[in-house]
């Protein structure tokens, strides 16, 4: 997999990549990563890359140019070019792995500043939201899917480890514990020191719908659920009063 990301601060990405996941992928040549500037595709004097926009407004906003000239620079036939955006599709683990097993090459154009000219637009695949607040560039949401697809990736981290993890089956992660067995008079389930292991997934199974009603409702797909879940969401539903 292979990522170029358009950016204001490079600084910024340069940071995050040098640790953690990403740093071994990229170790590991599990992905390759470019950084490029923005600001050394403008024409203008200062590296100037936004201005004021036509009609009155507050703030500055990013010129087509530099942008298009950005892109054109680094995009290939095969490339999917993402800008990150408030007005985007929300991000979210189903679209992760999807971009993970579609697409070799990805370029996210981090967005800034008061906005973009809106002819970018037509140089952009598809545009990306991480949630319905705004931020002061698109850095952050950047890197967020940079972690989240390369995590993924076959190699990177072991399988079975992101396979368990929240949001794959559609539920939250089951509760973890580790030492000491006995914390402040809180103690670890029984169940998981029983070394059966029937038992021990059958309780993960159901801890992980608890979770999931208690904590993100909405995430629940009855179809994606097994007769013993089933049973055990409507007796949640009953003992909360819910029809």
């Amino acid at each position: 997999m292979k990522y170029s990301i358009l950016t204001l601060f490079p600084n910024i990405i340069k940071s995050y990549i040098s640790e953690s996941i990403i740093k071994k992928a990229l170790e590991r040549e599990k992905i390759e990563l470019e950084i490029i500037d923005i600001r050394d595709f403008t024409k203008l004097p200062h590296n100037q890359v936004d201005e004021y926009q036509f009609g009155g407004g507050r703030g500055m906003v990013l010129m087509c140019d530099p942008v298009v000239s950005a892109i054109e620079s680094v995009k290939t036939e095969n490339s999917i070019v993402v800008l990150t955006s408030p007005q985007g599709k929300t991000w979210n683990q189903n679209i992760a792995k999807s971009f993970a097993t579609q697409y070799n090459h990805i370029i996210i154009v981090c967005g800034h500043y008061e906005g973009f000219d809106e002819r970018i637009l037509k140089y952009i695949d598809v545009e990306i939201s991480i949630g319905d607040y705004v931020l002061t560039g698109g850095e952050l949401p950047s890197l967020i899917m940079l972690d989240s697809i390369t995590r993924i990736l076959p190699g990177v981290i072991n399988t079975e480890s992101h396979e368990q993890e929240s949001f794959e089956n559609n539920l939250l992660d089951y509760p973890v514990y580790t030492k000491p067995h006995d914390y402040r008079g809180d103690k670890v389930p029984e169940v998981l020191l029983s070394g059966h292991h029937a038992n021990i997934q059958k309780w993960r199974d159901e801890q992980q719908l608890i979770s999931t009603f208690n904590k993100r409702p909405d995430l629940i797909d009855e179809s994606k659920l097994n007769k013993i879940q089933i049973q055990l969401l409507e007796n949640l539903r009953k003992s909360k009063g819910d029809k």
